[in-house]
């Protein structure tokens, strides 16, 4: 904040100058005359450039006379202030960005820390208010923006756990900038955007998280294991279904007519398979004492199977 007096200092002392070098150059006979003459020029030129002062683009002053601030903001332009008894306090109405800590306790009593960065600017219609309340932009940061910061964080802290509050980041950040933007706006400043620049918690909680992830880890391994076991106790129980239904259908089959040659036949298939000398004749009969025993001849069979 400064007062745009300074800027007409070198046109006052140029006119100071001037009318020393008129009384200088005054004849003697008119030395009284030529030496008032003189200073008035001067006080004139001194009050005609303490009457004006000048807002550039981007600021907003605030005109005090006599130590109290007057309504009405100056914006950019030149304006006329009393000289001598007044003074004009110009404010920066760019964008101001500020980063702010904050700490705040979690729904679930854990401790939350965060850095934001705060963009904002003062709203020129308000400006005249902050000169009487808080003075400068720098007690405006102080007293106002990084208080209110720490207590909109810790309205969104709290509603939410500390996993919550890492894994739903934006839903935290949207909290806070909701609750930043109406305490800020009843100072006469405008919040344009805010961001986290950092979002850390206590070391018993991040040992806490690394300990969790590890037992998640396991449990999902033996769930892993268990569902593989099972598996394969299934696959165990199936293939047994599969042998059982076979011994009942090849129980059927031998039931029925002709079941006896079904046996003989995987007889043969069995002494081929392990490699035993085959029987030249094999005598087959039932059970039934009044059937006649049926002579096969194996070797005939060998020598039409190589024909």
């Amino acid at each position: 904040m400064t007062c745009y007096s300074s800027y007409w200092v070198n046109p006052a002392i140029m006119s100071l100058s001037i009318g020393v070098n008129l009384m200088k150059r005054a004849e003697p006979q008119a030395g009284l005359t030529g030496i008032i003459l003189g200073i008035a020029l001067a006080i004139v030129a001194l009050i005609s450039v303490n009457s004006f002062v000048i807002v550039n683009p981007g600021q907003a002053g605030v005109l005090s006379i006599l130590g109290k601030a007057k309504d009405g903001v100056l914006l950019e332009g030149i304006h006329f202030k009393p000289p001598l008894v007044s003074n004009v306090d110009i404010y920066d109405l760019t964008v101001q960005k500020f980063e702010v800590p904050a700490q705040s306790s979690t729904k679930d009593l854990q401790q939350l820390s965060a850095s934001f960065a705060i963009n904002f600017r003062l709203d020129p219609i308000q400006v005249v208010r902050i000169r009487r309340e808080q003075g400068t932009l720098q007690n405006v940061v102080s007293k106002v923006v990084a208080p209110q910061t720490q207590e909109s964080f810790k309205i969104a802290a709290a509603k939410r756990t500390i996993e919550e509050a890492i894994t739903q980041r934006e839903l935290l950040k949207s909290d806070f900038d909701q609750a930043l933007n109406e305490r800020l706006d009843k100072y006469g400043i405008i919040v344009l955007d805010t961001s986290v620049v950092d979002l850390s918690f206590s070391p018993e909680f991040a040992k806490a998280v690394e300990e969790k992830q590890i037992a998640e880890q396991r449990s999902k391994r033996a769930v892993y294991i268990a569902q593989e076991a099972e598996q394969q106790a299934q696959a165990d129980i199936n293939r047994a279904k599969g042998a059982a239904e076979a011994q009942r259908l090849l129980a059927e089959t031998l039931k029925a007519t002709g079941g006896q040659l079904v046996l003989q036949k995987e007889a043969i298939e069995a002494w081929k398979q392990g490699g035993s000398q085959m029987p030249k004749v094999l005598i087959m009969n039932g059970d039934n004492k009044s059937m006649v025993p049926f002579l096969f001849n194996l070797g005939n069979l060998a020598e039409m199977s190589y024909e």
